[in-house]
Order: C-alpha cells, then sequence, then structure tokens
C-alpha cells in the first residue's frame, strides 16, 4: 500500500493584521528552509507548472505582506496563501494557509500538503523532519494544536476533529492541560512559551506496522483521559 504524510496547525478566532500573519509566515519559511533543499525558493500557484516557476515569492515580511493583503487572498478578516517549492512537477511540495480571522466557525491553519512517493518525500518523511516542521509550525504560528502524520492513518481511525487525533507527531498548546505520562519510547518535547511535542517513533511511522498503530491508540487513549483532545477553542478563553 503507498501511503502518504502531511502536516497541519491549527487555532481559532485569534484577530491579526496582515502585518502580524507576513511576520508569522517569514519566520516559518525560515525555520523550514534548512530542512529541504527545495524549500529556500517559494512559488505562487498558477495555470502551467512553467507558468508557476515564474511566480517567486521572496520570503520577507514585506513582500509576505503585500501577498497575503492581496485581494484574490482575503476573505473578510482573513488572509490566505498557498505556496509551493520545487524543480521539477514530480519533485514538488507545498504549504497554504490562512491567519488573523476572529471567525469561530472556521479555523486558522497552516498545512503541509501529502506528500507522495517522490525523493521530496523520501527526504522529508523522517522523524527528525517532520518534528522539526511541526516545531517550526509551534512556534512560528503559535498554535493551539498542530501535528504530521499518516493519511492513510487518518482515515483507519477516523475521527470527527483533526484536534482529537495522535499523529506521528503531535503539539498541544501548554493552555489545554499537563502532558500525562507517556511510554517510554515516546519523545516528549515541551517549547517554552508555546507546549508539547510528542513524538511518536524515530521510524517512519507506518499504518501497515502494527505496533506504530498500537503504540498511537495507546497515546491517544492517555492524552484523551487527561482531557487533552478538544476541539480547538476561542483564542485566549
Amino acid at each position: 500500500m503507498l501511503e502518504t504524510h502531511s502536516a497541519g496547525c491549527y487555532w481559532l478566532a485569534r484577530l491579526e493584521p496582515i502585518d502580524a500573519c507576513a511576520r508569522r509566515l517569514e519566520s516559518f519559511l525560515g525555520m523550514i528552509a534548512p530542512l529541504e533543499p527545495t524549500w529556500n525558493r517559494w512559488h505562487q500557484t498558477a495555470a502551467s507548472f512553467a507558468k508557476a516557476r515564474k511566480r517567486q515569492v521572496q520570503p520577507d515580511a514585506m513582500t509576505l505582506a503585500k501577498l497575503l493583503g492581496h485581494k484574490s487572498n482575503r476573505f473578510g478578516d482573513d488572509s490566505s496563501f498557498w505556496l509551493w517549492a520545487g524543480e521539477s512537477p514530480d519533485e514538488t511540495s507545498g504549504f497554504n494557509g490562512s491567519c488573523g480571522s476572529a471567525t469561530t466557525h472556521v479555523s486558522s491553519h497552516c498545512i503541509l500538503h501529502s506528500l507522495g512517493q517522490s525523493e521530496v518525500a523520501k527526504r522529508v518523511v523522517t522523524a527528525p523532519v517532520m518534528t522539526s516542521v511541526v516545531r517550526a509550525m509551534a512556534l512560528a504560528w503559535e498554535p493551539e494544536f498542530a501535528l504530521a502524520a499518516s493519511d492513510q492513518h487518518r482515515e483507519l481511525v477516523a475521527m470527527p476533529m483533526v484536534e482529537n487525533y495522535v499523529g506521528w507527531v503531535t503539539y498541544l498548546a501548554d493552555f489545554r492541560g499537563p502532558v500525562p505520562p507517556l511510554p517510554a519510547s515516546v519523545q516528549v518535547e515541551h517549547i517554552p512559551e508555546r507546549g508539547t511535542l510528542i513524538t511518536l517513533t524515530q521510524e517512519k511511522f507506518t499504518v501497515s506496522n502494527p505496533a506504530h498503530v498500537a503504540l498511537a491508540a495507546d497515546v491517544q487513549a492517555r492524552l484523551q483521559a487527561a482531557g487533552l483532545l478538544t476541539p480547538l477553542r476561542p483564542w485566549g478563553t
């Protein structure tokens, strides 16, 4: 079975100006740049690969603020973005996100699109890199919840809300509460003034590995019992 992996972070109802969102995006792109060689050159989307390659985006706050403030990327008080990187059509990866909205109906987010079987995926889909991606999300976006996961495992577990699910890597903001003791094999890292990063295994997490699935279920049960896997709440409440 072909397995794909993705990552994302989520928060709710945190009103922020465009400039603040641009600074967060600048910080995030700067932190992930060393993780993958193609992540030092970003582009906007277009009708074709050739056209999109000409739409390079400089990852500085001023340029990103103009991008986020463009009318095509604004919906009410929300600013959205869709950026991709890669040297060929078969070797691309991308992020999309939204920031700044006070609405309680839709979460703000930053998402690393599903990575397939490309050379980029082979480099990125490792415990150190995926943990670093989620750590960068926690530091730059200051979300309530974040994770990196097997897409097929998420489908298997079929949790109704993403924030009720434990992935390969899971991040929980401090205000959700303290993380209980977890199995010794699980890596737990506290990020000061942010939250806790939980990495289930240093192996590549796969839904075809019964030990990985069982460990995820164990950790999920412990976090649920501690009251940590709850719906997103409006920021500051």
